[in-house]
């Protein structure tokens, strides 16, 4: 037995206006105004995420003296020298973590060494034959 679609049962109804209402779609006179948020204390526009403070902190300048002269270095730079200071007065941690990010760094950033298969050739060439880069999606 099959329930007719616009029963008197159904929670489906019409406005008037031939606007449906139903699941996900709530009346007119409920739904968010233009300009308005269900969410009025949300995120306010500007607020910097965790990784942009970051980036901007390690990048901020700061001085540093070589032999009696000063240069100024980004605070990133900073930490690694002082990384690579404890690693040759022979910290092992620190030795680590610089070769690790050395070897990451040199293996053109990806940390994959590996050549590509056959089978992952042949989709990146199928891929690249489907969206050459000039191609621009459309809007649909």
């Amino acid at each position: 037995m099959t329930k007719p679609k616009h029963s008197a049962n159904s929670r489906t109804k019409n406005a008037g206006d031939g606007y449906e209402i139903g699941y996900g779609k709530p009346p007119k006179k409920h739904q968010f105004k233009p300009g308005h948020s269900g969410n009025p204390k949300g995120r306010p526009k500007g607020a910097k995420n965790e990784a942009t403070i970051l980036r901007e902190i390690m990048h901020q300048p700061m001085e540093v003296r070589e032999g009696g002269r000063a240069r100024k270095i980004s605070r990133l730079e900073g930490l690694l020298l002082r990384c690579l200071e404890a690693a040759l007065k022979g910290d092992l941690k620190a030795t680590s973590f610089l070769l690790n990010r050395y070897r990451l760094i040199e293996s053109d950033e990806t940390g994959y060494d590996e050549p590509l298969t056959h089978d992952e050739q042949t989709i990146l060439e199928e891929f690249a034959k489907r969206f050459p880069p000039s191609a621009k999606l459309e809007k649909e």
